[in-house]
């Protein structure tokens, strides 16, 4: 029988796409520690940590919360929970404080009204077609997933969209920000916020035992130790647990939490300056800082940055794991609802202030109440997306919807 590496391929041979994806990753870090800084190359690196753990422990937001809606399983919402609890644990003191290790930092505190409400809402239907949330569109689309490039495409080409209508829907009715974190302090705004995630687990558990007479276990794997960490599944729960960490360590090297897709609207953007057409009049890139990126090298942009390491991130560790292997034979209804899907959850993003990331995971544990706001739209969004699936995917039938 021939030797396996952590490769995943026989006979000692190591997958060219590892050697690619490191190849990339170390030439990205250098080039961009020398061309812009040490600090973007830092982030373009826990950018690629964070497509690492998002492959290996198949972090997703949509298959969680479709899994729960459609099967009554809540497992990845659980997960999802332990993510946030310790992200609001590590957030809060900081950004009470307003600086972590030296550096200024400020959370995603967003406006509580009738943009997020439409946009989560639209972004919620999106994910379910689409396939994928801001971070399993780009995790995917790195690890292999061909038709997930075509989410990607179209998930830039709704971001650019809404850029253009961005000022019609700020002018539509909204709260003031508010933040759990000014208005009670962070012990208080740490306690209300755990007694909330809990309030959710307890949901997903008496769901789950009432449907399935108990909780769903993890699939058993042979793979411990080096080789587990190397070429996964890793458990959801350290995936959970890392992508906390990692966050906090976005926090500290560039001032804000993890994003995403600010970063498609701006590569919307400067694709269509290349054919012709120019958006800096349009009043989201007259912002100072959207207009700063827009004017600026896609390189000096921190999400644009992080993104690229995501995509290597998956990459290699898809190759690790010997599953890198893009399929293009996409049945025709599903590449429509990649398209829709893409379209929904770019525009979507936009208008909502953010995604599953930014607006979800960053905003909760920013303690903004449009993060929560956020949650509810898109969960309600996701129901009404899982429901009209079996239109698109065959196999899909109304029992599972």
């Amino acid at each position: 029988m021939s030797q396996i590496t952590m490769a995943g391929r026989p006979g000692g041979a190591v997958s060219p796409a590892v050697w690619v994806a490191l190849g990339l990753g170390l030439i990205g870090a250098l080039g961009l520690a020398f061309g812009q800084s040490p600090r973007i190359a830092a982030l373009f690196v826990v950018g690629g940590a964070f497509g690492l753990v998002l492959y290996h422990a198949a972090f997703g937001f949509t298959s969680a919360w479709r899994n729960f809606i459609r099967d009554g399983r809540g497992r990845g919402l659980r997960a999802q929970m332990v993510m946030l609890a310790i992200a609001v644990a590590l957030f809060f003191p900081a950004l009470a404080a307003g600086s972590l290790f030296g550096q200024e930092v400020s959370g995603f505190v967003s406006p509580v009204g009738i943009p997020v409400l439409v946009g989560a809402f639209i972004f919620g239907i999106g994910m379910q077609l689409g396939g994928g949330c801001a971070s399993g569109t780009l995790y995917t689309a790195g690890g292999g997933n061909a038709r997930m490039l075509i989410t990607l495409a179209f998930f830039i080409v709704g971001s650019l969209l809404a850029t253009i209508h961005f000022d019609w829907w700020m002018a539509l009715p909204s709260f003031e920000p508010i933040s759990v974190v000014e208005t009670f302090g962070a012990p208080l705004g740490i306690v209300l916020s755990f007694a909330l995630f809990a309030v959710i687990a307890a949901v997903t558990i008496l769901v789950e035992k009432r449907r399935h007479g108990g909780l769903e276990q993890a699939e058993p794997t042979k793979r411990q130790g080096l080789a587990r960490f190397a070429r996964g599944p890793w458990p959801l729960v350290a995936g959970a647990v890392a992508l906390a960490l990692l966050n906090f360590a976005t926090l500290a090297l560039a001032g804000r939490p993890w994003g995403i897709t600010s970063a498609f609207a701006l590569w919307g953007a400067k694709l269509s300056q290349f054919v012709g057409v120019e958006p800096s009049a349009w009043f989201y890139w007259q912002q100072p800082a959207n207009a700063t990126a827009l004017a600026g090298n896609i390189f000096a942009d921190i999400t644009s940055v992080m993104n690229f390491g995501i995509i290597l991130g998956a990459l290699l560790a898809s190759a690790l794991a010997g599953r890198f292997a893009p399929n293009f034979a996409i049945p025709k209804r599903s590449v429509l609802a990649a398209v829709v899907g893409g379209l929904l959850l770019g525009y979507g993003a936009r208008i909502a202030f953010g995604c599953n990331i930014g607006a979800y995971f960053g905003g909760i544990a920013s303690g903004s109440l449009h993060g929560w706001l956020w949650l509810v739209a898109a969960f309600a969004g996701s129901t009404l997306g899982v429901r009209l699936r079996p239109f698109f995917f065959a196999g899909e039938g109304p029992k599972d919807a």
